[in-house]
C-alpha cells in the first residue's frame, strides 16, 4: 500500500469511514477479510486487510493514540479473522505489523518507529492546555486586585503577560485543530463520538470565557465590553448543551449512566463560567438561566458519578488528573452566584464548601495520582486549582480574618505550583492521552 493513501479514510469526505467500521463490525463479508490460512502458521499480516482508521477508532477506546496496546484492541483485532468453523481447536493468531495478536497481554502492536501523521495525532484535549492557562491568568488577575490579597503587592503584570500567552496558545492550538477539522473531518468526526474526547469539545468556547474574564484591566473593562459577545459565546456552549444533555437524557449507548466519568464535568463547567462573566458584563436573565442550566445537571452528573454504576468503565490510571474536575464546576459556581447576586451569599458559600471538600478529599488520596507519566491530562489538575484558588479569595473579601486569608493563600501556591509542574519541558517520552 502506498505510505501517502494509508490514511485517506480519515480524511474529509473520503467516503470510507462507515463501510469499514460496518464491515468490522459484522457487516456483509468483501474481498478485505482475512483467509482461513490466518489461523495456521503462514503468519499473513492483516494489515491489508484490517484498516489504519479503524486502528484508530480503536485506539481511541485506549489511554492513548501513538502506542495501541493489545488490551485493548483484542476484541477488535479478532474480528479481522475470517470465521469459519475447524474441526481443530486452534489459538486464533493475527500478524499486525510485525505484532503478533494472539492473546490479550501489554506488548505494543505498533512498532515504535512508524508515527501517525501529526493532525492525527493533535487530540481536541488540547483546548485542555488553553483552558489551564487562561484560568491562571484569571487568578493573577484576582490576585493582583482583591483586597484580601493585598499584602502580597501582586502586580497586574503578571495577568497582562499570561493573558497574552493564553491568547497566543489558544490561537495556535484553533489554528492547527482547525487544520484537523478540514484534512481530517472524519477523525474529528470520531473524536466527538468518544465518551471522554466529546467533553473537550467544550474547552475551546471556556477558554474564550475565561479569556474575556482575565482581560486586563489596562485592556479593557469587562462591564464596558458589548453584551454581544457574551451571547456569541454562549451559542455554541447551548447548542452542544442541547445535544450531550439530550444524549444523557435519551439513553441508549451514549446515556450518561454508560458513558459517566469526570471529564463530564467540563460539558458543566461552561454554564458556569458564562454565568459568571454575564452577570459580571451586567446581564441579568441569560446567566441565571445557565446557572440553573449547569446546576441542574451538575447535580445530576455528580450523584451518577458517586454512585459508580457497573454500566461504567472505569478510567485507565493516566487518565486519574481528570478527577480533579470535581473541584472545579462547584469552585466557579460560588463565584457565578456572587456575581449575579452581588455578594457572596449562603448558596455561594455551599457551593464554595462543597468544592473545598471535594479538593480535600482528593487531595488525601495522593497514591491515586501517582505513578503514570506526564501527559495531556496533566492539565486537567491547573484549571480546578486555579478556580479554587479565585473561589477562596471571593469568599476571603466576605469572611476577612487570618485562616480565610491563609486558605487563599495555600490554595494559590498550589495553583501556581501546578502550573509550573505543567510548563516544565519534559522528555519526549510523554504520552497523548484522552
Amino acid at each position: 500500500m502506498n505510505w501517502d493513501r494509508l490514511y485517506d479514510s480519515f480524511k474529509t469526505w473520503s467516503g470510507k469511514l462507515e463501510r469499514q467500521i460496518t464491515h468490522l463490525a459484522g457487516g456483509p463479508e468483501g474481498s478485505g477479510d482475512i483467509d482461513d490460512d490466518a489461523f495456521g502458521g503462514s503468519h499473513r499480516t492483516c494489515a491489508s486487510s484490517v484498516p489504519e482508521v479503524d486502528r484508530f477508532y480503536a485506539a481511541l477506546e485506549g489511554p492513548e493514540l501513538d502506542q495501541l496496546k493489545v488490551s485493548n484492541f483484542w476484541n477488535f483485532a479478532l474480528r479481522c479473522v475470517h470465521r469459519t468453523e475447524h474441526s481443530t481447536k486452534r489459538t486464533p493468531c493475527c500478524v499486525f505489523n510485525g505484532f503478533v495478536v494472539g492473546q490479550p497481554s501489554e506488548d505494543l502492536v505498533r512498532p515504535s518507529d512508524r508515527t501517525w501523521p501529526f493532525l492525527l495525532r493533535f487530540p481536541v484535549s488540547a483546548f485542555g492546555i488553553c483552558m489551564g492557562v487562561s484560568s491562571q491568568a484569571i487568578l493573577w488577575k484576582v490576585i493582583a486586585t482583591s483586597v484580601p490579597t493585598t499584602f502580597l503587592h501582586v502586580t497586574s503584570k503578571v495577568n497582562l503577560v499570561l493573558w497574552c500567552v493564553s491568547v497566543a496558545l489558544m490561537c495556535a492550538v484553533s489554528a492547527t485543530y482547525a487544520c484537523k477539522v478540514a484534512l481530517y473531518f472524519e477523525a474529528v468526526r470520531h473524536e466527538y463520538y468518544h465518551p471522554i474526547r466529546v467533553n473537550f469539545f467544550f474547552a475551546p468556547w471556556i477558554t474564550c470565557l475565561y479569556l474575556v474574564i482575565g482581560v486586563p484591566y489596562s485592556m479593557a473593562k469587562i462591564s464596558e465590553l458589548p453584551h454581544w459577545l457574551w451571547y456569541l459565546l454562549m451559542a455554541p456552549l447551548l447548542c452542544l448543551g442541547l445535544k450531550i444533555y439530550g444524549q444523557w437524557m435519551s439513553g441508549g449507548q451514549r446515556g450518561l449512566s454508560k458513558v459517566a466519568n469526570p471529564s463530564n464535568h467540563l460539558s458543566v463547567l461552561g454554564n458556569f463560567v458564562g454565568a459568571q462573566l454575564g452577570a459580571t458584563m451586567g446581564l441579568r436573565e441569560g446567566p441565571v438561566f445557565f446557572f440553573a442550566v449547569g446546576l441542574a445537571h451538575y447535580v445530576v452528573l455528580f450523584v451518577t458519578l458517586y454512585q459508580r454504576l457497573p454500566t461504567n468503565e472505569t478510567l485507565p490510571k493516566e487518565l486519574h488528573p481528570v478527577f480533579f474536575l470535581f473541584v472545579a464546576a462547584p469552585s466557579v459556581s460560588s463565584v457565578a452566584w456572587a456575581k449575579i447576586m452581588g455578594e457572596f451569599a449562603h448558596v455561594s458559600r455551599v457551593a464554595f464548601f462543597v468544592a473545598m471538600f471535594l479538593y480535600a478529599s482528593l487531595a488525601v488520596r495522593v497514591n491515586f495520582f501517582r505513578g503514570f507519566r506526564f501527559s495531556l491530562a496533566w492539565w486537567a489538575y491547573m484549571s480546578p486549582t486555579a478556580g479554587a484558588a479565585a473561589a477562596a479569595i471571593s469568599y476571603s473579601s466576605e469572611v476577612d480574618n487570618a485562616f480565610t486569608k491563609a486558605l487563599c493563600v495555600a490554595l494559590s501556591v498550589v495553583a501556581v505550583e501546578t502550573c509550573v509542574v505543567d510548563l516544565v519541558p519534559k522528555p519526549r517520552t510523554t504520552r497523548v492521552l484522552a
